[in-house]
């Protein structure tokens, strides 16, 4: 077992870019994963039966198959479709994205659920729509509820997002595949992108924390 403290600072430029691609690719995966989870969750509750099976179909497929198939067939099937070519950066996001909305729906449906009807019988006495009784009562109180698992979800596309290195994005398991072929050494190029993704985890573990108890405060 060797490790190299001058190679780390060799690729430290390489592995800094990395990261910011890391945390885009997070990011923009729980933000277009919760706007789309939302609109799931919503569509999986539908009283109409063909709506409610399609949203059921997606959960299922999404979270039945592997995130890492899902990223090949989106970057070398769909996204050529759509752009002509494959394009790394547009299937990581998507492919995230997408598989997120499918756990976050889930998620939102438990949140939405766990309010007590006996507020949305309330709101039918005040002639509230069901739109409005969605959007100012049940809502507020389920995102309350689901702020934790969401928070969870970030954490996990932080990891998952290192899967999106075999399709040539460019985030920190990427650079460290980079360094072992260049070096043929192992334990500093994975060694290094583990540590970083640890902090990346705490952090937004203890970012988390802080939401949750300030949203504790503000009941």
């Amino acid at each position: 077992m060797s490790f190299s403290y001058e190679m780390i600072l060799d690729y430290a430029p390489y592995f800094m870019r990395g990261l910011l691609y890391t945390l885009g690719f997070s990011i923009s995966g729980i933000i277009f994963g919760t706007i789309l989870g939302l609109v799931i969750a919503l569509g999986r509750m539908s009283n109409i039966p063909f709506i409610s099976v399609i949203f059921k179909l997606y959960i299922s497929l999404f979270r039945g198959t592997p995130l890492f198939v899902q990223i090949l067939i989106i970057n070398f099937g769909v996204v050529p479709v759509i752009v002509g070519h494959s394009n790394p950066y547009i299937a990581g996001t998507l492919a995230l994205s997408l598989n997120a909305a499918a756990y976050i729906a889930e998620t939102f449906r438990s949140g939405i659920q766990s309010i007590d009807n006996g507020q949305t019988e309330a709101a039918r006495t005040l002639n509230l729509s069901s739109f409005d009784t969605m959007r100012f009562i049940i809502m507020p109180q389920a995102i309350k509820v689901v702020i934790p698992p969401l928070g969870n979800e970030f954490i996990s596309l932080i990891k998952d997002s290192s899967l999106i290195s075999a399709i040539s994005a460019p985030e920190i398991t990427y650079w460290a595949q980079a360094m072992n072929a260049q070096y043929y050494i192992v334990w500093t190029p994975y060694l290094t992108v583990a540590v970083l993704y640890l902090i990346l985890t705490l952090t937004a573990s203890r970012l988390m924390g802080i939401l949750e108890r300030r949203m504790a405060k503000s009941d």
